[in-house]
């Protein structure tokens, strides 16, 4: 009886202690599936919270001038996603593109180039003659394809990148300015076709190739070949930003790279955005290749604010070892060839420069109406690291001239514009711009063309006169058509060798002209 009450107190105690471990089992898994609940509670309310915010988001449409140069927090590789668009994407990685194509007339033009970005001397050229009316690429923006991707790699942290290369739809032809400088080679004015000096020289991503990381409250950091900040300030803040044909700023290109074309776009580059409520700033480098190479160290700042409708950014610049390409005279290319230099994919000549810029841009919306504004200021030195013959220039073509002393006297170029754009309806919108482009004398004291004023010397004072008009009516959702035209003309000093000036026809003494209207259809996608 004894060892049969001893044997029950035990299976008592046993299965006690097995009740008591059993219990404190559910209740640690009580605690942790109420913790598991809160954690999931907290994060269905964050989710919910931002697909309200996505949902009651407007609709970002993304123009092909947006796509090259934003001035959203971050650039095209990070643009905001509208609802039920029909972005061409897959997993976040989506295939754009532009293509632009029309014809046009003008008065004092060249032969159409197949190479350069701008295929056609929309702006009035040195080599600008005789009258043109044919085939007008690239007119109200440049035709290009791309690949761009954002990923959430954690918690509102995005990996980013952007490759993208433009071409000229009438040949197919991958855009090269310097290129189509190199074409021109040996030629006199009046043999040349339409050639223009750019940072696109035919390499496979010629407009961007660059990968980040970004962050809507930390910012955007990224690198590899980017635009400029002072291609992105330009292309924004000017009415009619992105028109080869009827923008001075985007047909001549160095007002986005601070004093030269070659610089829009930066190689090795780092570029970091962040924003601070309604206050932005960039900041930017290109790295220099090392050794006799035309990439140079570069350095940009900006610090821009939105308000009420209302924006404006302010930015600063240095750019050493600017290059202006143009194209060898006869004897410089039997020079060259004597010398035996390297011929890479092309040889060509141009000045040198170390070039300080500062530019302001403003824009502000009401209603129907945006009005635009801006003013630059480039200063052109003599490098203080000069170029050899041989240099190393974007795309594998080789300085075999370069011109390290053309700036005697600091030349100062300033820039000012104004634009206003109007929707007459959600659909057509109508444009207009003028620019006003003027430089100091700068040759040498005492020289013979000291404090010049006339077209004697590219050394003189000038002045360059640009007024455009666009009509722009988007029919369906990826086409639109326009129609336009731009008069320019430079006088003085920036007249210097044009043919205009130097008896031919057309002949306006210190002065020459160019008008080009035009028409064309836009596929975007």
């Amino acid at each position: 009886m004894k060892k049969t009450f001893i044997s029950a107190a035990a299976v008592l105690a046993f299965a006690a202690a097995a009740h008591a471990d059993e219990l404190s089992d559910i209740q640690s898994q009580a605690r942790q599936l109420r913790d598991q609940n809160a954690a999931m509670t907290r994060r269905l309310a964050d989710l919910e919270k931002r697909q309200k915010a996505l949902e009651t988001q407007k609709p970002v449409t993304i123009n092909p001038v947006d796509a090259m140069a934003a001035d959203l927090p971050y650039k095209a590789a990070v643009k905001a996603k509208a609802p039920e668009n029909d972005d061409l994407c897959i997993k976040g990685i989506c295939v754009y593109g532009n293509i632009d194509m029309g014809v046009t007339y003008q008065n004092h033009g060249a032969p159409l180039s197949p190479l350069a970005v701008g295929p056609l001397d929309y702006l009035v050229s040195k080599n600008s003659n005789g009258a043109y009316f044919g085939a007008g690429p690239n007119q109200l923006s440049t035709s290009f394809i791309g690949l761009r991707g954002k990923q959430e790699i954690a918690d509102n942290l995005y990996a980013v990148f952007n490759l993208q290369t433009q071409f000229d739809p009438a040949s197919g032809s991958t855009s090269s300015g310097i290129g189509s400088v190199a074409q021109n080679n040996g030629l006199t004015a009046a043999q040349q076709n339409a050639f223009s000096d750019s940072s696109k020289a035919g390499q496979m991503f010629n407009n961007a190739a660059y990968f980040g990381l970004s962050s809507p409250t930390f910012g955007t950091l990224t690198m590899g070949r980017q635009s400029a900040l002072s291609s992105d300030l330009v292309t924004n803040y000017d009415a009619l930003g992105g028109a080869n044909a009827f923008s001075l700023l985007t047909y001549q290109g160095g007002n986005g790279g601070g004093g030269d074309t070659e610089d829009r776009i930066y190689d090795n580059s780092f570029e970091y955005r962040v924003n601070v409520g309604p206050v932005r700033f960039a900041a930017e480098t290109q790295l220099r290749n090392g050794g006799n190479s035309g990439t140079g160290n570069a350095f940009e700042g900006d610090v821009g604010f939105d308000y009420m409708g209302f924006s404006i950014d302010f930015l600063g610049g240095k750019i050493y070892d600017a290059v202006s390409a143009s194209p060898l005279s006869a004897a410089q290319v039997s020079a060259a060839n004597a010398l035996g230099l390297a011929t890479g994919n092309g040889q060509v000549a141009g000045n040198v420069s170390d070039n300080t810029v500062f530019q302001v841009g403003a824009r502000y919306t009401i209603g129907a109406w945006k009005l635009f504004a801006g003013y630059e200021h480039i200063d052109f030195a003599n490098p203080n690291n000069p170029l050899a013959p041989g240099a190393f220039l974007d795309g594998g073509y080789i300085l075999t001239n370069p011109n390290n002393a053309n700036f005697p006297n600091d030349k100062i170029l300033q820039t000012a514009w104004i634009g206003v754009k109007y929707s007459v309806t959600s659909t057509l919108d109508v444009t207009g711009s003028y620019y006003h482009e003027w430089q100091n004398a700068f040759a040498a004291t005492g020289s013979a063309n000291a404090g010049c004023s006339t077209v004697v010397s590219s050394q003189c004072s000038g002045a360059l006169d640009a007024v455009s008009l666009v009509v722009d009516w988007r029919f369906a959702r990826h086409m639109d058509m326009y129609a336009g035209a731009m008069w320019s003309q430079v006088q003085n000093g920036l007249a210097n060798g044009f043919l205009q000036t130097n008896g031919t026809p057309g002949n306006t003494g210190n002065k020459a002209n160019s008008v080009d209207p035009g028409i064309g259809l836009r596929y975007q996608f």
